[in-house]
């Protein structure tokens, strides 16, 4: 049975530019989160449409990364550059764990006094704040991780849609060259560094909005 014109067309172009297929994928959903959004939409579909939104490139990366062994970074890494890199990690780290531990004494003051010391009050809504504190701590953390994995990407693949030579070990879809090539394409480290701070962003709205009075 021959292959349908149209789907070897869209296969050879897909091939050809992964990197355009990738940008028109995230736009399309993108577009759709904020239509979700706008529209207030159940909460579930704004997550399905933020996981579809990152899904090709994120794919593409843990594969590339995955089979990368860590002897290639080491080899390409100066000393300045990593140390460099740990420290943006632990600045954010260190942010992240400050904002949780400043918020944390700030909301226990207000808790206390809002709740006037009834009990079950002041654990109530301790855990609703804690809904709202732990999804932005955890989206910075998450922020900082796609950002480091975006600057291996660079070191491995390059910045070009789909590299000439890059540092993918060749045992990455050996004997599929064209699924090879559209996985190191989706692999972007732009692509997935935008995609990912989309989530970052849209993590801690998604998980909802609080309102306490005291």
């Amino acid at each position: 049975m021959g292959t349908n014109p149209v789907t070897k067309r869209v296969t050879s172009s897909i091939t050809r530019h992964p990197l355009i297929w990738g940008v028109g994928w995230s736009v399309v959903f993108g577009a759709a989160l904020v239509v979700a959004v706008s529209l207030d939409w159940h909460g579930l579909i704004d997550w399905l449409l933020i996981g579809l939104l990152v899904l090709p490139s994120t794919i593409a990366t843990v594969l590339v990364l995955a089979a990368t062994p860590r002897t290639h970074f080491e080899e390409m890494s100066s000393v300045f550059s990593h140390f460099f890199v740990r420290y943006l990690a632990l600045v954010f780290g260190l942010t992240a764990w400050g904002l949780s531990v400043v918020v944390g004494a700030a909301i226990s003051q207000s808790i206390q006094l809002g709740a006037e010391g009834k009990e079950d009050e002041i654990i109530g809504i301790g855990l609703d704040l804690m809904l709202v504190v732990v999804p932005v701590v955890a989206a910075l953390l998450w922020a900082a991780f796609v950002l480091r994995c975006a600057w291996f990407l660079v070191r491995v693949r390059g910045w070009a849609e789909v590299p000439t030579a890059d540092r993918v070990p060749p045992h990455l879809f050996e004997r599929r060259p064209a699924l090879r090539r559209v996985v190191v394409g989706l692999a972007h480290p732009v692509l997935f560094a935008v995609t990912g701070l989309v989530v970052a962003i849209a993590g801690p709205s998604g998980a909802g909005t609080l309102e306490i009075t005291f």
